[in-house]
């Protein structure tokens, strides 16, 4: 039951660290992880390098509450 604490390798611990703390993070701003991340994965490729930043949880949240907003007005 707890698999998922072994890796096989250092580099594949490493990456499993690296989504743990994206998660993380998605939850601490009340973003729901799993709406988040399959967003982010469907917009990554078509989006500028300058503006990847929008993709983080904080900006994320406030895009999608603005939209919400103005879809009901």
């Amino acid at each position: 039951r707890k698999a998922w604490l072994f890796v096989g390798s250092d580099r594949g611990g490493q990456r499993a660290a690296m989504m743990f703390s994206l998660f993380g993070t998605a939850r601490l701003n009340d973003v729901d992880p799993l709406a988040w991340f399959t967003d982010v994965l469907a917009r990554i490729a078509d989006i500028p390098q300058n503006r990847l930043h929008e993709l983080l949880p904080w900006h994320w949240k406030a895009a999608q509450q603005q939209a919400a907003e103005e879809i009901a007005a």
